[in-house]
Formats: structure tokens, sequence, C-alpha cells
């Protein structure tokens, strides 16, 4: 069951933060010696974007050559479509990539389609409930997921987010999701809150009417 697209949230801290030795507002002393060291929230920011851009170049150069070494193998190869999947031991689950052309479908419209909250209740029967919420200044995602008779539905709390990237003129969108802990969305009785969700697409066009993606896929639950 692969939930919708749902991109993390990366805090965006100025690489040039004012240090200890700065007024109000952020101005420093006239004639102020430069201490020569960086604040510790300075390099923390830094360190925030310098990881999100790694993920994002990451994610966008699978589209060349998606990396399938280390233990991924071919679960299903249908229409073009590449199915891998890799077993992580520690949690006994696997991770899932997929890779492919979609020949009947623009990137624009994949987009669209794979953002719209309200139209995936529309053609997801699989869709409890999926809304995104605000809770301490921060937008996420809540959706619940129907699971057959006998087994518990599972629940997802993430943040999403999409780029739009102009890569040597090449024009890439990169949606990532990462599950978040949010107090005010607690567990609920009777549904498994999956509480390790990520999941990265990376998206561009043909050359002609459809598309080639690179899915990364992960989630665990709770309860396995």
């Amino acid at each position: 069951m692969v939930p919708a697209l749902s991109p993390l949230s990366w805090a965006r801290v100025s690489p040039h933060a004012a240090g200890p030795a700065t007024r109000p507002g952020g101005r420093q002393p006239a004639g102020a010696p430069s201490t020569g060291r960086e604040p510790p929230a300075s390099r923390a920011g830094a360190q925030t974007v310098a990881m999100a851009r790694s993920c994002l170049e990451s994610a966008w150069r699978e589209l060349d050559e998606p990396e399938l070494g280390g233990g991924w193998e071919l679960f299903l190869d249908i229409a073009g479509i590449h199915i891998h999947r890799l077993y992580r031991e520690e949690s006994c689950l696997y991770e899932y990539k997929i890779c492919g052309t979609f020949s009947d479908c623009a990137p624009e419209l994949f987009v669209e389609v794979y953002m719209d909250l309200e139209y995936r209740k529309q053609w997801d029967s699989y869709v409890k409930e999926l809304n995104e919420l605000e809770h301490g200044g921060q937008k996420v995602i809540y959706w619940e997921v129907k699971y057959p008779f006998l087994l518990s539905n599972r629940d997802y709390v993430y943040g999403r987010e999409l780029h739009n990237l102009d890569i040597n003129g090449r024009k890439i969108w990169v949606i990532i999701a990462k599950s978040k802990c949010v107090p005010g969305l607690p567990a609920k009785s009777g549904i498994i809150r999956v509480e390790d969700y990520h999941q990265t697409v990376a998206l561009e066009s043909d050359g002609k009417q459809g598309t080639r993606a690179d899915v990364f896929f992960f989630s665990v639950s709770a309860l396995l």
C-alpha cells in the first residue's frame, strides 16, 4: 500500500544568522572585531540546507542512473515499469523503488493528480480519511488507510514538499515525504500508526507526451 506523495518540510535557516556580538535587528556594533567563528545556530542552519540539497540531488540523479546495487532485486517488470525491492533486516520489511516511463501521462498532469488530496478521495477506495491540517504552525497531512476485514486500519501523519527544479535546462519535479511526530495528532485506538514513512519521487518529461519517473518508498508501522 503506497501512500500519496508526501514531502518533508525543511527548516531554512540562513547560514549568515547573527552571532552573539550583534545588536537586536542583526547589526554588529561599529568597529566590533569579528570572532572568525560561525555561531552554532548558523552552522546548524547551513548543515540543514546542505542536507536538503543533497537529498534533492540524490532524488533527481536517480532519473539518470537508479542506484540498484547493494542488494536491490527486481520484483516486478510491467509494461516498462520496473519495481525493485531491498530487504531491511532490522525491520524484516522491504524498501521499494519504481523506475520507468508512463508514456500516456505528462509530468505536469502527474504532479497535479498526485498532489491533489481531494481528487484522491474520489479514485482511491482505500482512503478512510485524508486531510491537510495545521498544528503548531506547520502543515501536515493525516491519512487513514482502510485495510481488509480482520486487519486494523493504518494511519499516517507526514509533511510533504514539492520542488520544481531547473537542472541545466531540464525541468524536474521532486516530491519528498516524511513522517512527523505531532503531539496534537496522537495514534487512535484500533488504528496502527505508521511511524517511519519516507518517500521521494523524481519526475521529468520523456521528451514526448509521457513522464520518466523514479519513486522510492518505505514505511514501518508501530506493530508489524
